[in-house]
This record gives structure tokens, sequence and C-alpha cells, in this order.
């Protein structure tokens, strides 16, 4: 058998992650996490589900006080997420 030159990790996990399903996947798993870890315990308590799909992240909640909250707070919230990703990726915020 014969071997070809060694390549560095990162590279391989790079070439792995960009291919467009998984990179795709990815990013929504990332959205959902970044949701949990900024607006902390009190609102994870009241959100039910979240989903992001074509730039819009949609929140479930159980709280229809909490929903009007942070629907005064959208713009707010949207700029947050986005410089914390790094990249504007969530372009619209539906509450449920």
């Amino acid at each position: 058998m014969e071997y070809k030159d060694p390549e560095h990790i990162k590279k391989i996990i790079d070439a792995i992650r960009n291919e467009q399903k998984l990179k795709k996947g990815l990013l929504k798993a990332r959205v959902v996490k970044l949701w949990k870890e900024l607006w902390g315990e009190h609102i994870n308590s009241y959100t039910q589900a979240v989903l992001f799909e074509n730039g819009k992240l949609t929140v479930y909640l159980t709280s229809s006080t909490l929903r009007e909250e942070i629907n005064r707070n959208k713009n707010k919230i949207i700029e947050k997420m986005n410089e914390e990703l790094g990249k504007k990726l969530i372009k619209s915020l539906i509450l449920k």
C-alpha cells in the first residue's frame, strides 16, 4: 500500500464541514445553541423550540407576555446574535 503525504487534521475537518448538507446542519445547530446561551435560564424555561431556516429564526414561546417583550426588542436581539455569529445570518425573528 502506498501512503500519501499526511494532511493537517484541520484541513481534513474543514473539508468535511464544508460539504453543503453538513455545513447547513452545523449552522442551524450553532444558531439554536447561541439562543440558549445568550438569553439564559429564564427565557429558556419559556422556550419550547428554536428553529433556523433560510435566515429566519423561529422561536416558540409558552409565555405571551415574554413573546411581546421579545417582539419589542427584535432588532436588538437579531443584531446581538449576528454579532456573536460573526456575520449577518439571521434576517428575521418570528415568535410563535
